[in-house]
């Protein structure tokens, strides 16, 4: 955020700067060009007067070595011009009169009007300076005077004032470049701490509160926040509450009723009291594995940020349970983790994980293999079960990580429809995904996706 706010003060404070710089370099362009156009026009005045006089006596010598001494000391042709065109005296032997603006000033000079001022001569532009200035008044102008001065001077004088202009602005742009940030970072400390806040509510801390002291609209979110967070985790602490007390207050009851019906076995004489028994038995053990995946979900609910894990070491540890399993079900186990690999993994729950994702494998697949395998990615890594049992179309695989779900197939394995939700549920914690995906070229392979 930040960033994001000197990267609109910035532009901003540079805007700012060229609207106060750019007309003040104008106003420097318009008033050196004034200056040398009125210096300009002194040196014409005079020369008008002279070729009054010396066109009166007919004496123009006099005027032919002041306009030369004149060009000789500044560089500045000047010329003495007829109605009609016509060169009288001049400077030099060629002076350039078709430019624009000697013509503009010879024609109003000769109806008897002095030429208007000339227009800004801005640096990069390297055309002269033209003054007319009319010999006699009204209708009884009889020649004008032209001078043809260079530029250079101008737009040097023009550059060196912008340059300083420019230095002088640059040193409080900087100033305020330089304040920026700082002033940011002191205008953004209350958003900071809120957003701090909020990231360690999201990582699990309910206890986490916004300390923001700053202008009263963040003062009042921050409030609005922090009750927020109370109230949502004295709802989670209710709900966790409510489940694990349900299930443990449960537990005594159902300890009760089982050994109530296992007691029952001996008085039963029929086959169908017998098969009715053995159902009964079947359903309190049932309600045994709820209540014990309940407790599970609600441990879910606690779980704390990802750690590194050490896969090969992981797997290593649970290897001998799933082999176990795998032979007593007739299928084989093949694992294949590489060393040293490490992954961001739920806290005391990837194991878990695992074992739930083989024994289902072992439980439901009807395979004869079953293979637990690591694959490295850019950013990640990628944990595969994989079986060639029968697998689960693809309706079956969008719904098999909703709670308390089972295939039709499987209505009479024991479960309760929670593991691979309870699964799911504690990878994406964990900053990673599950997929549920068919293998081939038959089965089906459940895919760990884990951060580095």
């Amino acid at each position: 955020m930040l960033r994001r706010l000197l990267l609109v003060l910035l532009p901003l404070l540079v805007l700012l700067a060229g609207a106060l710089g750019v007309p003040l370099a104008i106003a420097v362009a318009q008033r050196e060009t004034q200056s040398t156009y009125l210096d300009r026009l002194a040196d014409a005045g005079r020369f008008a007067s002279l070729a009054e006089n010396a066109l009166a006596s007919g004496r123009t010598a006099a005027l032919r070595d002041e306009l030369a001494r004149y060009d000789e000391l500044y560089g500045i042709p000047a010329a003495l011009v007829a109605p009609g065109g016509r060169v009288l005296l001049s400077s030099r032997d060629r002076i350039d009169l078709s430019t624009s603006d000697v013509v503009a000033g010879l024609d109003a000079a000769f109806a008897g009007y002095r030429p208007d001022a000339p227009r800004v001569r801005w640096p990069w532009r390297d055309d002269p300076l033209a003054v007319v200035e009319p010999v006699g008044r009204d209708s009884e102008v009889v020649a004008a005077v032209v001078t043809v001065s260079p530029t250079d001077g101008l737009r040097g004088q023009v550059w060196r004032e912008w340059g300083l202009l420019a230095l002088v602005g640059l040193v409080p742009v900087l100033a305020m470049v330089a304040a920026a940030w700082p002033v940011s970072w002191w205008v953004l400390r209350p958003v900071r701490r809120l957003d701090e806040a909020t990231a360690e509510v999201a990582g699990g801390r309910l206890d986490a509160r916004a300390d923001v002291h700053g202008p009263p609209e963040l003062r009042r979110l921050a409030r609005s926040f922090n009750t927020m967070v109370e109230v949502v985790g004295r709802a989670l602490r209710r709900q966790r509450a409510f489940v694990s007390d349900a299930s443990h207050q449960l537990r005594n009851p159902l300890a009760s009723l089982r050994l109530a019906v296992d007691n029952l076995e001996p008085h039963l004489t029929g086959e169908a009291a017998r098969e009715a028994h053995r159902l009964a038995v079947e359903e309190t053990a049932e309600m045994g594995r709820v209540l014990d995946a309940l407790l599970a979900a609600t441990r879910l609910d606690s779980a704390a940020a990802a750690e590194p894990v050490e896969l090969d070491v992981l797997v290593a540890t649970h290897e001998p349970g799933w082999r176990a399993q795998a032979e007593r079900a007739g299928m084989a186990l093949v694992t294949d983790v590489p060393a040293g690999l490490t992954a961001l993994a739920p806290p005391g729950g990837l194991g878990s994980v695992l074992d739930e994702l083989v024994g289902n494998a072992v439980r439901l697949s009807g395979g004869s293999r079953v293979e637990v395998r690591a694959d490295v990615r850019d950013d990640g890594v990628d944990l595969r079960v994989v079986d060639d049992g029968a697998g689960l179309d693809e309706e079956e695989r969008a719904a098999a990580t909703r709670r308390f779900w089972r295939s039709p197939r499987h209505q009479n394995v024991p479960g309760t429809g929670l593991g691979l939700a309870i699964v799911a549920d504690l990878v994406v914690a964990a900053g990673g995904e599950l997929d549920v995906r068919p293998a081939s070229p038959r089965g089906l392979e459940v895919v760990v996706r884990l951060r580095r």
